[in-house]
């Protein structure tokens, strides 16, 4: 039997005619052109709101990266805070930035959304998630998802030096990345706990990330989910891509590289 979890609810307010949802940019300094796409893409969407489902960072290893002068965090965060005094800009936790804590949220002065949320948009329901928690077959990553997620856990990885927790996050990440490239298999979003999900929150649409299999699904009638893009601004074609919600329904928009703009 399908667990469901507990949902939030977000009534968009009447005045929002557009609103956009981002997922898995992955920031990291060493992808500057992404970066870079990402800044300008803040700077320039006619959005009322912004959505970002998760994994924004490559990592995040604590809130405290935010007091190292010049910080790669800190400058992102600049960003944010910038963006978030033209347009409600809301955060969910993805896998790789779960520990971005109460003072980021501040710092940056975006509001957290808990992983899955309810926005009432108009008529219309939609279920958003990062869409971790839904990939039930791979259950070493659930069984780690519980323990990471503990409050003693994060105290303890959170208690050791601001170097320690960056040597052990580049650790993850070369250990993720030989992973990719060994040819891997990553499980999927699972289907019918997809529905159960949609049935229990009165909804029609799932909007979730992940995966980095943008697509659209039809899991039932009437019932679909709608898969996030991750970004690559260096990759062949470029991959930025944003989902726009409109009274006209759901359009997927192609971003031209911030490098290319006019």
């Amino acid at each position: 039997m399908t667990t469901v979890p507990p949902f939030e609810e977000l009534a968009a307010p009447s005045h929002w005619r557009t609103v956009e949802f981002i997922s898995d940019l992955h920031l990291q300094a060493s992808e500057p052109a992404t970066v870079a796409a990402w800044q300008h893409y803040l700077q320039t969407t006619q959005a009322d709101a912004l959505f970002i489902l998760g994994d924004l960072f490559e990592v995040w290893v604590g809130d405290d990266a935010l007091q190292e002068p010049g910080s790669f965090e800190a400058t992102c965060c600049a960003t944010l805070r910038a963006a978030a005094q033209r347009l409600p800009v809301y955060f969910m936790h993805g896998n790789r930035d779960f520990l971005a804590g109460p003072a980021f949220l501040a710092h940056c002065g975006i509001t957290g959304l808990a992983d899955p949320t309810v926005l009432a948009f108009g008529d219309q329901r939609f279920v958003l998630s990062h869409g971790d928690l839904l990939c039930l077959q791979d259950v070493d990553y659930q069984r780690f998802r519980v323990q990471a997620r503990s409050a003693e856990w994060q105290q303890q990885f959170l208690a050791q030096p601001l170097a320690t927790r960056r040597a052990q996050a580049r650790g993850i990440r070369q250990e993720s990345e030989a992973r990719k490239q060994s040819g891997a298999s990553y499980a999927d979003v699972d289907g019918p706990a997809a529905i159960a999900w949609l049935q229990a929150a009165g909804a029609r649409t799932l909007i979730h990330g992940h995966t980095h299999k943008p697509a659209s699904h039809l899991l039932a009638p009437g019932l679909q989910r709608v898969v996030l893009s991750d970004w690559d601004a260096a990759a062949l074609p470029p991959r930025l891509e944003t989902l726009r919600l409109s009274g006209a329904g759901l359009e997927r928009v192609t971003l031209a590289p911030s490098y290319q703009r006019s």
